[in-house]
């Protein structure tokens, strides 16, 4: 059961009132841990690393270095973390990173003029408008003025149709289901003739995710808030990529036995013992689906990391795109 509670960064924080499976079982699974840990935040250092020294050849070979663009509209705390994240990210590979801040009560039209303006920036090769949007917005109008050649977010329409259709490619893949994939192959899972249930169908992850898993040729169902048998139909699954935002929603009976499980879930849960006072929790539970799993990422340190790591990856292949650099 969950209690939804305001958090000041405009986020819920969600209390995890006591389940009859959870409260007893949990506790007593959590000393027996079988499934192996995908360690996102070391897989993502390594990739850091990679493009750090891309960087740094591309600058001793040309004389230029990508650059990032991030427009950030309003005050919430989260976005503002994410944000930081990335810019001290892009420092730390070597990349330059500009950013425009623009206020809640911003009109479509201001963003758009930011956006115009970094479309024409010969210096910058990626661009974010970083999510959520005031809902004042429209996020369809926005992303349109967004250049094709500069969405290292990859939302741009046509990159997400290009990534729907076979036999195209587009030139950027978003980067948290990218990272997702990436996580996958690294960990040696193979994908190819697998099941595959996606939990959530937002265009920001899974969406894209169901149609990277049907490019690795897995067999894909996607679970949303209208299915029926949610759990028996993830079953089924031996790979299970979850983006739901519930905390505890996929539980260990849930989980086929050596099931590989991707939990993009991120919310922040009631917590007295952390310094501010909640902890974050993904969309399963862990202290369950790690008696069951073959392998599982944690929340937080496992797919969090390689959505930086992609934005980065990104932004790179677009610069040296621009430049003709191989």
């Amino acid at each position: 059961m969950l209690k939804c509670l305001g958090l000041s960064s405009g986020r819920k924080l969600v209390r995890v009132l006591e389940h009859p499976f959870c409260a007893k079982q949990c506790q007593m699974l959590a000393n027996e841990k079988t499934a192996r840990v995908i360690d996102g935040k070391s897989i993502a250092e390594e990739i850091r690393s990679a493009i750090a020294g891309e960087v740094r050849r591309m600058k001793e070979c040309i004389g230029k270095i990508p650059g990032l663009a991030v427009i950030l509209v309003g005050q919430r705390r989260d976005s503002q973390t994410y944000v930081r994240n990335k810019t001290r990210a892009c420092e730390e590979a070597g990349i330059k990173s500009v950013m425009a801040e623009l206020p809640d009560n911003c009109t479509e039209d201001e963003i758009c003029n930011a956006l115009s303006s970094f479309n024409k920036d010969p210096s910058v090769h990626g661009i974010i408008v970083q999510l959520p949007l005031p809902q004042h917005l429209d996020e369809g109008k926005i992303f349109n003025v967004l250049s094709l050649e500069k969405d290292v977010d990859g939302f741009h329409p046509l990159n997400m149709g290009n990534l729907a259709m076979r036999g195209r490619e587009s030139l950027f893949i978003p980067c948290t289901p990218k990272g997702c994939i990436e996580l996958l192959i690294r960990s040696g899972v193979e994908i190819m003739g697998k099941n595959a249930v996606v939990i959530g169908r937002s265009n920001i992850v899974g969406l894209p995710a169901s149609l990277l898993l049907q490019r690795h040729h897995a067999t894909v169902s996607i679970v949303h808030a209208f299915t029926k048998n949610p759990e028996r139909i993830t079953r089924e699954a031996d790979i299970v990529v979850t983006a739901a935002g519930v905390p505890n929603l996929v539980r260990g009976n849930w989980l086929k036995p050596g099931a590989v499980v991707i939990d993009v879930g991120t919310c922040p849960v009631e917590d007295p013992s952390c310094e501010h006072g909640y902890s974050l929790k993904g969309d399963v539970c862990y202290e369950e689906a790690i008696r069951v799993a073959a392998a599982i990422t944690p929340v937080p340190g496992g797919v969090g990391p390689m959505t930086i790591a992609m934005l980065l990856s990104n932004t790179l292949d677009s610069a040296k795109r621009t430049y003709n650099f191989t």
